[in-house]
Formats: C-alpha cells, structure tokens, sequence
C-alpha cells in the first residue's frame, strides 16, 4: 500500500502529513520556497516529525512491566510506525486516528484511540493530540513529539549554528541519557546561557545526546539564526522538552515537547510507577497541543 499524504495550505505556508504515523512530513513557506521540516535524509535520520506513543524515549533493557507480566517494547513506541486512518478533512484541517487491535494488545494490553489534527493558521501549525481509554481499566501511557528542524543557515564547515532562546532566561537545567537510552534520575546540570538569555547552539552542544528540560521550567523554545533572529518558535503545556540533534556536522535540531521520558538507569518496576507516567481512568480522554510557529 502507497503512503498517503494530505496537505493543506494558505497564503504563508504549505504543510504535509503522512497517514503512516499521523507523521508532519513538509513545512513550506510559500513566499521564499523555504523548507523548515528535516526531510528525512537516512545518512543523518530517517524520519521528519515522529509522535511517540504509548512511551517516550527508551525502556530498561526494552521491557516494561504491568501487573507483573512483561512486555518488550522498542524505544518512543509503535504509534510512528503505524497507518492512522484519516478521520476528517478540511481546507485548514486534518485528522487522523489509531486504535488499538490485536497486535498493539499483544505489546500494549490497554484498548485505546489516538487521534492527531494538525491545522494551519497563517504562520502557524497547531498539533493537538487526544489520547482515550475505551478499556474497563486504568491505563498508562506516554506521548511526545519530535519534530525535526533545518538549521536556519547551517554550514558543515561552521561550528555555530545559532541559538536557542527560552521563555525563562536563567535558572533553567538539564538531564542527560546515561546508559541504554536512560537518565540517571536525580542529576541535573546547569544550563549555562549567556548574558541575554541564549543559548549557543554548536556541532558539540549535544555531544552527550539530548538535553532533558523536566519541571515544566519553559513552555516556548525559539531557534534563532546566528544573527540571533528568530527562525521559528514552538509552544507547548508539556511537562518536560528535549533539545536534540545528531553529533558533529548534522543539518538539523529537534525541540521535543514531551508527556514523559525514558527510564531512569536499573528501572524494573511497574509501569504506572514510571517516572512522569500518565493515568487514565476507563473512558478518561487526555487531550493537548503545541504551536509550531514560523517566523
């Protein structure tokens, strides 16, 4: 089966999303022809905008456990690897669904529907999310986003490639993945900005992998290009927000707002007592957004 797009555009932009995944695959300012969306080149990373789900980022040695039975799961989820069914469409509008089926109870024993609108609003890209337990039991789960972004002016042979601003300018710190895709809980570190509030993005600001934000310490993140400009900014309610990219001359960034994150090191315990784990009663429904917008 071919992959099926849908896209939507005004006068500022012109978006695309893949049914394989719900997946945002191409953000494209009409006026200059600009693309801002990572597309995908696999010698760097494969994907453009996954949404993560049932969990966000890595498992202890790839399993989980609930009511004591164990289940393996592969790190941020199947839900990026899975056909939505496109539920409504308009010329702003879309959205797409997932619902739970025998091979998604065999890895996830929660009966549960997805669904993912993205909508266009001159510079803005609106994500909404809406998770719901159509299960008789309590339900578990994780969400995210991972959207990955060009570089306003990237040059491989430049060690800068701009900046990162935040809506708190000081006082702001970070985890990092120590071993297996997992964090060492309780370790935090200084984010060191500068003067004005920014964050000096170069091809060594993430040589340790992501830079973990938990507490609910910012809710914007803006990308700015070296001449310290906005580039584009992302809003979001999200608890936690990761900043990645590939190490050395690699062409784009993420800012990853998050209802979750991986494991911390050793983690054997149950799934509900993950750490930033979220419950849902039967027939609870939790919905979100974020903005993408585009400067």
């Amino acid at each position: 089966m071919k992959q099926s797009k849908q896209t939507l555009s005004n006068k500022r932009l012109t978006i695309q999303i893949d049914s394989m995944g719900a997946e945002l695959s191409s953000i494209v300012n009409n006026e200059t022809g600009q693309e801002y969306l990572w597309q995908a080149d696999p010698a760097f990373w494969k994907r453009h905008s996954p949404v993560l789900f049932p969990i966000v980022g890595s498992l202890w040695n790839g399993e989980y456990r609930h009511e004591g039975k164990v289940y393996k799961m592969s790190q941020h989820g199947f839900a990026r690897d899975c056909r939505f069914s496109l539920e409504q469409e308009t010329s702003s509008a879309v959205s797409y669904l997932l619902r739970y089926d025998e091979e998604t109870l065999a890895a996830y024993p929660f009966p549960f529907e997805l669904r993912i609108a993205y909508k266009l609003e001159e510079n803005k890209v609106a994500v909404i999310w809406k998770v719901k337990n159509v299960g008789e039991s309590p339900m578990y789960f994780q969400i995210g986003a991972h959207p990955a972004f060009y570089y306003p002016d990237f040059n491989p042979a430049d060690a800068e490639r701009g900046y990162f601003a935040f809506d708190k300018p000081a006082g702001l710190s970070y985890n990092l993945i120590k071993e297996k895709g997992c964090v060492e809980a309780g370790i935090e570190y200084p984010l060191p900005l500068e003067e004005d509030g920014l964050l000096p993005v170069t091809s060594h600001t993430f040589d340790k992998d992501a830079l973990i934000l938990e507490n609910s310490q910012v809710k914007k993140v803006t990308l700015l290009d070296k001449q310290k400009r906005p580039y584009l900014a992302m809003s979001f309610d999200a608890p936690l927000v990761g900043l990645w990219s590939q190490k050395g001359d690699c062409p784009f960034v993420c800012i990853e707002p998050w209802y979750g994150r991986c494991d911390r090191v050793d983690y054997t315990g149950e799934l509900k007592d993950r750490d930033w784990i979220n419950r849902l009663d039967a027939g609870a429904e939790f919905q979100t957004a974020y903005i993408i917008e585009l400067f």
